[in-house]
């Protein structure tokens, strides 16, 4: 199966790393994958989106022209992407910050308040990680054990960091089984 994936949102809302930790996720898992990011015109407070391939199959290309697989962190992202999701993809709404319902009913909707259940877990910077836990649930691209590898070994030098985004990432995995 070929995950192909757009991340999107404000800079500063954690798009680039949720792209990167997927990415290496999937290589722990031997899978095929690329990562290419996209700023605004600034990028903290500009947009920012990274498209994610990850694939059991060699990468032809590592565009994102159709994904199945969207996340909008913010109504920007929302009102970009989601026109250009397959038909039967799946869409991961940041529910915190965005009010407006998805338009499209050929695909599937998850509206997460990333936001509101990092605040739960008393770190709001922590609601990337959440969506990265939707992720999981939703679509299988990788497992959570090569998440947290992921996430562990870039973070080497800040051991104090796992404990906290491994609670996001495993609410946001609840959220979407709840």
């Amino acid at each position: 199966m070929t995950h192909e994936i757009i991340l999107a949102g404000f800079g500063g809302q954690g798009v680039m790393l949720m792209g990167q930790i997927l990415t290496y996720a999937g290589m722990i898992e031997n899978k095929q994958v690329s990562w290419i990011p996209s700023y605004g015109p600034e990028m903290r407070g500009g947009t920012a989106n990274c498209s994610v391939i990850v694939s059991e199959e060699p990468i032809g290309a590592p565009i994102v022209s159709e994904p199945n697989l969207v996340v909008a962190m913010n109504l920007p992202s929302l009102d970009k992407f989601e026109p250009m999701l397959q038909p039967g993809g799946i869409l991961i709404i940041n529910s915190s910050l965005i009010e407006q319902a998805a338009k499209r009913t050929d695909i599937k909707v998850y509206p997460v308040p990333a936001n509101d259940i990092a605040a739960e877990l008393g770190n709001s910077r922590t609601a990337n990680m959440v969506i990265v836990g939707a992720i999981i649930a939703a679509s299988k691209v990788v497992s959570d054990d090569a998440v947290l590898k992921a996430f562990a070994k870039m973070f080497a030098q800040k051991p104090e960091l796992l404990a906290i985004n491994e609670q996001a990432i495993h609410r946001g995995m609840e959220y979407i089984h709840r």
